[in-house]
């Protein structure tokens, strides 16, 4: 069975940290990203890595504040937000791609993964 389960969101001020995880089981997944979604708007892509962990790319938005960063002995997927703001507030989802992924490509839309978590919200204050 294939679960995805977030946790680490939370309410937290302006220029605040939080570290997301994810916990992953069932099959190996060559790709792993997080993506987030605010009220009235579409989800978007936020931080991938590939399987080895070597490969991370990120949205424009969130560079160098943003790490993400992945536990393959723990089965775990981790988002560290740094310098948090009022637009950061969504919800974060976790997710996996079990397909084939070629080396060198960004995977960084919705369809390119095939596995999705249930999201934890994070909230920022001003």
């Amino acid at each position: 069975q294939v679960q995805l389960v977030e946790s680490g969101g939370g309410l937290v001020q302006t220029g605040g940290s939080l570290r997301l995880s994810c916990a992953a089981s069932g099959p190996t997944f060559s790709r792993m990203g997080w993506f987030r979604q605010a009220p009235g708007k579409e989800r978007e892509f936020v931080a991938g890595i590939g399987w080895s962990g070597e490969s991370t790319y990120y949205a424009d938005s969130v560079k160098a504040r943003f790490t993400i960063y992945r536990n393959n002995a723990e089965r775990t997927l981790y988002l560290q937000i740094n310098s948090l703001k009022p637009e950061d507030t969504a919800v974060y989802y976790c997710a996996g791609r079990t397909r084939l992924a070629y080396s060198g490509r960004y995977y960084n839309g919705i369809g390119d993964f095939d596995y999705w978590g249930q999201g934890t919200q994070v909230t920022v204050s001003s």
